[in-house]
């Protein structure tokens, strides 16, 4: 039998299965590599401030805040576009209610997610569209539905994702953020979800490039040999 012969056609056949994967995860290595993770999670899009509160006692306090929206199982002070409310969570879900009358805010209206996306972008593009989200795009699939989607007319095609319970800002895109989602598509093999790292194809292309280096660290290691004994 020819060893040398038969591990030379496979590494041949290996390297032409596994190449073009290959180029694709040096190429998407180097995008990531090349540009910052704070600019890929649009920390420069969007700020949000925690607002210092107000050092006044005409707020609701716990006991009449219970009267007036019973069944909260825990609540946080906090201010929403200048106005102090009360963020009441029960069976796991979020509502906001005003600090002082108790009255519920939740959802969110169009108006107020937009004021709250003008407050916390660091750009100067005008809103460019405002859609209502109940179904979510892949960029956000993730993220709780339904949630309203700012989007604004600059040169990243900038997002920003709300919920309409809470008006928390949910994610930031942006058009180098979709170039890193659509690149890590093809650095992990997953074409589903795009999140699953030890999904059953990069194993199977982690184990040929495997054989591939081993083929050819073999092949270097007899060609070495043959010339000494030569």
């Amino acid at each position: 039998m020819n060893l040398p012969f038969w591990v030379r056609r496979a590494h041949k056949w290996i390297g032409l299965v596994i190449g073009v994967q290959a180029l694709l995860w040096m190429l998407s290595g180097v995008y990531m590599t090349a540009i910052s993770l704070d600019v890929i999670h649009g920390d420069h899009l969007a700020h949000v401030f925690n607002e210092p509160l107000d050092a006044r006692h005409d707020r609701l306090d716990v006991e009449q805040l219970a009267r007036l929206q019973p069944g909260f199982e825990s609540l946080k002070l906090k201010k929403f576009l200048g106005r102090e409310v009360y963020e009441l969570r029960a069976a796991g879900k979020a509502s906001l209610v005003d600090a002082r009358s108790g009255e519920l805010l939740s959802p969110l209206q169009r108006e107020q997610i937009v004021s709250r996306a003008r407050d916390i972008y660091q750009g100067e593009a005008e809103i460019r569209e405002v859609t209502w989200i109940t179904q979510a795009p892949q960029e956000v699939a993730r993220r709780p539905v339904p949630m309203w989607a700012v989007r604004f007319d600059d040169r990243a095609n900038s997002t920003l994702y709300f919920s309409p319970d809470t008006g928390d800002l949910l994610a930031r895109r942006h058009d180098l953020w979709r170039w890193f989602d659509f690149l890590w598509m093809f650095h992990i093999m997953d074409y589903d979800t795009r999140s699953d790292v030890n999904n059953g194809l990069l194993r199977v292309a982690a184990g040929v490039g495997l054989l591939f280096a081993l083929s050819g660290a073999w092949l270097v290691f007899y060609s070495f040999r043959r010339r000494a004994l030569a």
